[in-house]
């Protein structure tokens, strides 16, 4: 089979090569590729400021977006063939933790998880992948080709999941706004939840594109280029840019009781001027609450998944900007303006 790999560490590296099938196993999933989304993180992985690969080899099989179709199901597993599957990206480190053995390991606390295409185990951009059946998520077939959105969803789910929990932390919280900063397919999916749950919704991104303001208003959302209103206050804030500056800005623009979940990784090695005490007197007579989100375990895929079937198609399927085949790969990892999700096609949609 054709795989696309890279050494980690090493600046363009990346290259499509012939790989070994997956070895049989009669316990795993035997999984056709059709598609494989392509973020930030492999793009990462590519410049060769991120990823390890498996222990013994040095070179590493990209991809942690994934969308596949079951060749062989091992029986009982729930699995048939021609099922449309995800793959989850994090395992358990081998401890466990207490929060891997309790099935939470994308809030693991020792850091000696793994994840598919990323940290010391295979990812999935080749033509065919093994899979374990307890870390594979079914797709529903009114999806079909969008199922390649559920990774990116699934953050997006736990983040929600968490907002919900905390806002719990008092019986007369009944939120009504949300901020999202940025408006990328992780921006774009925080906003899309956030309108699933019926609040007035303000998107802020530093490009004035149609499309995005399209797709945000066509969510009944308020989409302000590059600058807020200086007066704008919400309850909840979802930060998805990792930019500095955007960071500063969304910490301060939630109101009362409000949340502020930071999804995105900032790089180091930049200051900013900061109010530390101005900070800490209004979180504190406020109530608020800072919290950080990354990755995602079974119960947020499913979330994802949900969240996803009950969108309009047509929305979702216009997050999806380019779909690159497989015999012109390397395009699927250049930025192109206008850019929202980039697709690598493995095989057709299904039907």
């Amino acid at each position: 089979m054709k795989a696309i790999t890279v050494e980690p560490g090493t600046i363009n590296s990346l290259r499509l090569e012939e790989y070994a099938d997956p070895i049989s196993d009669p316990m795993h999933l035997l999984v056709e590729t059709i598609a494989l989304g392509i973020c930030g993180t492999d793009r990462d992985i590519v410049m060769g400021h991120y990823g390890w690969a498996p222990p013994g080899t040095s070179r590493l099989v990209i991809g942690h977006e994934s969308l596949g179709r079951v060749l062989v199901s091992p029986e009982g597993s729930g699995f048939s063939a021609g099922d449309l599957v995800v793959g989850i990206v994090r395992r358990p480190d081998p401890v466990p933790c207490p929060a891997c053995g309790a099935g939470e390991w994308d809030m693991c606390r020792n850091g000696l998880y793994t994840e598919r295409g990323i940290k010391a185990v295979d990812g999935y951009g080749s033509q065919l992948f093994s899979v374990e059946p307890a870390y594979a998520v079914k797709v529903a077939p009114s999806l079909g080709a969008l199922g390649v959105l559920l990774e990116p969803a699934s953050v997006l789910a736990k983040a929600w999941d968490h907002i919900d929990r905390i806002g719990r932390r008092t019986a007369s919280w009944k939120p009504r706004t949300a901020l999202i900063t940025g408006a990328g397919p992780v921006g774009l999916l925080a906003a899309l939840m956030a309108h699933q749950r019926g609040l007035q919704t303000h998107v802020l991104d530093r490009a004035d594109r149609p499309l995005k303001t399209d797709l945000v208003r066509a969510l009944g959302g308020v989409y302000h280029a590059d600058k807020l209103p200086p007066d704008l206050q919400v309850d909840i804030v979802i930060e998805c840019t990792a930019s500095s500056p955007l960071i500063l800005d969304a910490l301060c623009r939630s109101g009362g009781n409000g949340i502020v979940c930071l999804t995105g990784v900032s790089s180091s090695g930049r200051t900013v001027p900061f109010d530390v005490g101005a900070f800490n007197r209004t979180v504190v007579l406020q109530n608020d609450v800072v919290f950080g989100s990354v990755n995602a375990n079974r119960r947020h895929y499913e979330m994802g998944a949900t969240a996803l079937v009950a969108a309009d198609p047509a929305w979702l399927a216009r997050l999806i900007t380019r779909r690159v085949p497989l015999t012109r790969w390397p395009e699927a990892f250049e930025r192109h303006d206008g850019d929202i999700k980039v697709v690598l096609q493995f095989a057709p949609d299904p039907t």
